[in-house]
């Protein structure tokens, strides 16, 4: 669901307070069908919930939920990305800062014992335990998880 192609863009949206169907749809340019089913897979999913703004007729409005949120730092991780490949200097046109202090928020990979950034060739994956379904060698994942459980040491991410 958080890899469809809309949902980046409708979580940012609705993180900006743009909440309302025809907000969305006027802000995205997205049609009416596949904003519906959009929101209506996030709803499911437990990353959106409705919420009734007007009775008759009956309209929503929609809200990110806990686990809708704990997705914000991946639509920064991405906005950062988009800022610095695609923006002469860097600079985006959007800053996101901390609300108590104004200065600008960063999203990094840390290691919490050496208390530093990590640069991604420091970054090793692991398989956490026991799997229990191993993925087919055609489903999506079979290639890259035969790889991960044939190494006892875990897959060095590759720059």
């Amino acid at each position: 669901m958080v890899g469809e192609w809309w949902t980046p863009l409708i979580l940012r949206d609705v993180a900006y307070g743009v909440k309302r169907f025809g907000e969305i749809q006027q802000d995205l340019g997205i049609s009416a069908n596949v904003l519906s089913d959009r929101l209506d897979g996030l709803v499911g999913e437990g990353i959106l919930e409705r919420h009734v703004y007007q009775q008759r007729p009956e309209r929503h409005e929609y809200r990110l939920t806990e686990k809708g949120a704990e997705l914000v730092p991946a639509l920064l991780a991405l906005m950062r990305w988009g800022d610095r490949w695609q923006w002469p200097n860097g600079s985006g046109p959007v800053r996101v800062e901390h609300s108590d202090c104004g200065h600008q928020v960063s999203v990094e990979v840390r290691c919490p014992h050496c208390e530093r950034e990590l640069e991604v060739g420091e970054l090793r994956a692991k398989v956490r335990g026991e799997l229990r379904h191993l993925p087919g060698e055609h489903d999506p994942g079979g290639v890259s998880g035969r790889r991960l459980l044939a190494s006892k040491d875990g897959v060095r991410l590759e720059v």
